[in-house]
Formats: structure tokens, C-alpha cells, sequence
């Protein structure tokens, strides 16, 4: 019996991008018509790799620069929740290479809170696993400062909510614009802390 249900929900792939460095102030990505991508992610991008060292979001379970596997390859957000970000700061638009997107797609609502494990098939089978939604940084902020003076700082309580998700290669394949991309997801009921056992209720 399969794991993940084929939905019928379809995202359309409208940006490409990557970051090639992190020696920078701020972000300095670059718009790319085609991604090719292997199982360690995108190989032009400065977050590619099979493993990498943890960061701020994980130091709960390990400690910061642990060698880890690398399910942060990607990151994608959603056109129409950049739209609402950048309403919420005055802007006409929010270029997503201030944030150092991979990856922009538009048509599927609610983007950011995908559940954890969704994938995301295109065209040619290529497959991205969602990790989980990504987190506002002060790095962004930064970049939409220098980009557009007075609406930077802004960003991180704007774009709460609204930051798309991070994802890992599980097949590889090619990402082009304008490519359709088919959602999947987990064949599970959402998790109720309170259905599970006293002992361990308690932790939550």
C-alpha cells in the first residue's frame, strides 16, 4: 500500500536560483533557467552537499557545526505568499533572490505549512522531499535593507508564517521554469499530542 497520496494539487515552477557563496554581508543570489539536481542537491548552490554542519535551527539535537545529513539542499517559497510579504513591508515585489530561494513555485495555497515529508515530482521524476518550513533570517533582513532602504527590518515578523519550506533531492532529474510540479502527501492522520500515551504527554 503506498505511503504518500498523489494529490491534485499542482505548482508551477515561476524562478530559479541559487547562492553560490556565504563570505558575503548580505545574500547575492543568481537567477538560473534550468537546475540540475543529484543527490546532493543542486551542485552550483552554496547549500548543496549530502551531509552539512548544523546550524541555529537544529542545536537542540546537536551541537552547532555537527556533521549531519544535509536535508536543507533547497529552499522553496510560494509566489503568492511573497506577494503578501511584500505588501506587508510596501512593496511592489520581493525579489527572491534577497532570500536566497531555489525555487519559486505558484498554485498551491498555504505553501509554507506543507506537511513534513510532502513531495513535490516533476516532469521527469525528479522528487523533493519537504523537510519542514523555513525560519525568517536576519540575513534577509539585512539584504532587503541594502535592496530597498527602510523596509528590511521589518521582514522577519512579515514574513512569519510565509518563509516556504526546505527540501532534500530524494531523485534526481532537472528543474526547468515553467515546469509543473505534483504534490504528495503522507497517508496519515495530523498528530495529536493528546492521543499519545501519559508518559509521554507529559513532555509536550
Amino acid at each position: 500500500m503506498p505511503a504518500l497520496v498523489k494529490t491534485r494539487h499542482v505548482a508551477t515552477i515561476t524562478w530559479l536560483g541559487r547562492v553560490p557563496h556565504r563570505d558575503a554581508a548580505d545574500i547575492v543570489g543568481e537567477v538560473r533557467e534550468v537546475m540540475p539536481l543529484g543527490f546532493d542537491g543542486f551542485a552550483e548552490e552554496v547549500h548543496a552537499g549530502v551531509t552539512r554542519a548544523s546550524c541555529s535551527r537544529v542545536t537542540t539535537q546537536h551541537p552547532k557545526g555537527t556533521t549531519i545529513r544535509n536535508v536543507r539542499q533547497l529552499s522553496i517559497v510560494s509566489a503568492e505568499e511573497l506577494a503578501v510579504i511584500a505588501a506587508r513591508l510596501d512593496l511592489d515585489r520581493i525579489d527572491p533572490a534577497w532570500l536566497g530561494a531555489s525555487v519559486v513555485v505558484q498554485g498551491i495555497a498555504d505553501f509554507t505549512h506543507l506537511p513534513p515529508s510532502a513531495r513535490l515530482q516533476g516532469p521527469d521524476g525528479v522528487t523533493l522531499v519537504v523537510d519542514m518550513l523555513n525560519q525568517p533570517c536576519t540575513l534577509v533582513s539585512r539584504t532587503i535593507e541594502l535592496a530597498r532602504p527602510g523596509h528590511g527590518k521589518a521582514f522577519k515578523a512579515a514574513a512569519k508564517g510565509l518563509r516556504g519550506v526546505t527540501a532534500w533531492v530524494e531523485r534526481p532529474g532537472t528543474l526547468h521554469m515553467g515546469d509543473s510540479l505534483v504534490l504528495h502527501v503522507p497517508g496519515q492522520r495530523p498528530w495529536m499530542a493528546d492521543a499519545a500515551t501519559a508518559d509521554q504527554a507529559d513532555l509536550f
